[in-house]
């Protein structure tokens, strides 16, 4: 991803940031290549407020970080993707027969059906968005989980503090002077899974004190792939990252802006990702942010 800092009077050139990611300078990873990311800070004289080819600018520094699954190159460091889907429970079944010495037939065994899931407890989280500004708990405005799916831990998702962001990335990095630099106030995330055990869905927003900074920093994110449209979303772009093997995990990852809150939707799924899965997705956690 590629994020750099409007200077007075200008805005920040770009260009791709070409380093693959696993070690540094080569990346080796097992798994398909990853996104590369750059970030750029703000000129020291322009900050008071606080991921994917990338955008260099004259403060620009390549670093290397490796991923799990996908390598991101970062201008200034870069967030590990652990691309992974965790296997659906098996279903839980039950299977009695009684052996009788008498020659009459043996009971059919009968599965016991799988218990339906308990429902959610309802969220208390508030939040309210007027003129493009997010106000209230950034947790209420994560991408809704559906009924046929659970969330990783709290059902509301979790806040992320600079220090778990900058667990994303290299030692070397301070992500928290880059975030700074564009303004940044907070994040949250939740990821949840499909119960068909294949689909995992993860939904991160970062708000920004100021929505010209949260357009520019969604405007100079990019990952190392070609970029496609999001299909009735506006203001959003997409990339895809296919696995070597169908038995792997591929990847789709969409990155869009509203008002003052960059949302940056990923898609995991075993095999080759349709990219209608991340319509859905980002058309859904747009509507969220839009709407409240």
């Amino acid at each position: 991803m590629s994020v750099s800092e409007p200077t007075p009077g200008q805005e920040p050139a770009a260009e791709p940031a070409d380093r693959p990611a696993a070690t540094e300078p080569t990346p080796a990873a097992p798994a398909p290549a990853g996104p590369e990311q750059t970030v750029v800070e703000q000129p020291a004289a322009d900050r008071g407020l606080p991921r994917a080819a990338g955008v260099a600018l004259s403060v620009a520094v390549l670093l290397a970080v490796t991923a799990t699954s996908a390598a991101v190159t970062v201008a200034v460091g870069k967030p590990d993707r652990a691309a992974h889907v965790a296997a659906a429970p098996a279903p839980a079944t039950s299977a009695s027969a009684s052996a009788s010495a008498s020659p009459s037939p043996s009971p059919t065994p009968t599965p016991t059906p799988t218990p339906p899931a308990p429902p959610r407890p309802a969220s208390t989280l508030q939040g309210s968005v007027s003129g493009g500004k997010h106000s209230g708990d950034l947790r209420y405005f994560l991408l809704p989980v559906p009924d046929n799916a659970d969330p990783y831990g709290s059902p509301d998702g979790a806040m992320l503090s600079t220090d778990d962001l900058q667990a994303q990335y290299n030692d070397s990095v301070d992500i928290k002077e880059v975030l700074d630099s564009w303004g940044f106030k907070d994040a949250a995330g939740r990821t949840y899974r499909l119960r068909d055990g294949k689909t995992e869905v993860r939904s991160e927003l970062k708000r920004f004190g100021r929505t010209d900074r949260a357009q520019g920093f969604a405007d100079h994110s990019s990952y190392s792939s070609d970029s496609f449209d999001i299909d009735g979303v506006s203001n959003a772009k997409g990339y895809i990252f296919k696995p070597k093997q169908q038995a792997y995990t591929g990847a789709l990852i969409g990155i869009g802006v509203v008002g003052d809150v960059v949302y940056e939707i990923t898609v995991e799924v075993q095999g080759d990702p349709d990219k209608a899965l991340l319509f859905d997705a980002m058309k859904r956690e747009r509507d969220r942010l839009t709407n409240g």
